[in-house]
């Protein structure tokens, strides 16, 4: 009777907390839909660059695959990763500013839920903006990408988010709401341009391309355009390691910095 009465508490207390997460993830994603700051640059934006650079360089080859179809790929990771980011870094810093997470601590709702809740509005924001710009290269550049290329392109970008997120969870608690956005963006803009996610990887300057496979944005560039028939630069497997590897020294600097967050706040 006890373990029978134990297990069904612990499904409740599960069901509870995915329909917190559900709750949350459906609020945050409804609330940065809202601020143009953030949907703009999340949105628009990666839309706007692809246009550009898609009309400059789209009938080129890189890779092995034409440069529009290329561009559907990093446009997406380089979209991906900004929402990653930045809804972690400016919604950390900003609710640390106001006092919202105060409020959050000493609330009932579980602090796994308010993390989790933000991957699922990156991942939400990061589905639409792979979305947008894969229309956006079938329409205006005619690239051809079959379904399955998609759903696996889809997949790696989304599983990818992972060390991203970490890195502006880190930035949100080490800077201010006012400071944070011009961190974030010193950090995402080299590293978009240097690993190869607004232009070919092969045609930036030989130092940038030696540079280029210390960044975690590279390996997952290259992983994306794997997905969709590009000749992969370096291994899968190492790809996959060097991303790890990030996710786990942001993650582990991230629960440092929240720690230090609320010595400093509750200490």
């Amino acid at each position: 009777m006890t373990t029978t009465t134990i297990t069904g508490t612990q499904k409740r207390t599960r069901r509870n907390l995915a329909r917190i997460i559900a709750a949350e993830t459906r609020f945050e994603f409804l609330k940065l839909l809202r601020v143009p700051v953030y949907s703009i640059s999340v949105l628009a934006f990666p839309l706007m660059f692809y246009l550009v650079f898609g009309s400059f360089y789209g009938q080129f080859e890189a890779q092995g695959i034409v440069t529009a179809k290329y561009m559907v790929a990093t446009f997406g990771a380089g979209g991906v990763l900004s929402a990653a980011m930045f809804a972690f870094g400016v919604g950390v810093a900003s609710e640390r500013g106001q006092g919202w997470m105060r409020l959050k601590r000493v609330s009932p709702m579980p602090p796994i839920a308010y993390f989790a809740s933000k991957i699922g509005m990156a991942l939400l924001f990061g589905a639409l903006v792979v979305l947008v710009i894969t229309m956006a290269g079938v329409v205006a550049q005619g690239v051809r990408i079959e379904v399955g290329e998609w759903l696996k392109l889809l997949g790696i970008l989304l599983l990818g988010v992972f060390p991203f997120a970490a890195l502006g969870m880190l930035v949100g608690y080490l800077f201010g709401p006012n400071s944070a956005p011009m961190v974030l963006n010193l950090l995402y803009m080299p590293m978009a341009f240097a690993s190869g996610l607004w232009m070919p990887i092969t045609i930036l300057p030989e130092v940038i391309q030696n540079i280029a496979p210390y960044l975690p944005a590279y390996h997952y560039a290259q992983l994306a355009l794997s997905a969709i028939g590009a000749e992969q630069l370096g291994n899968a497997g190492t790809h996959y390691l060097v991303l790890a590897a990030y996710t786990v020294v942001f993650l582990a600097l991230a629960v440092w910095a929240y720690w230090r967050d609320e010595g400093k706040t509750y200490g």
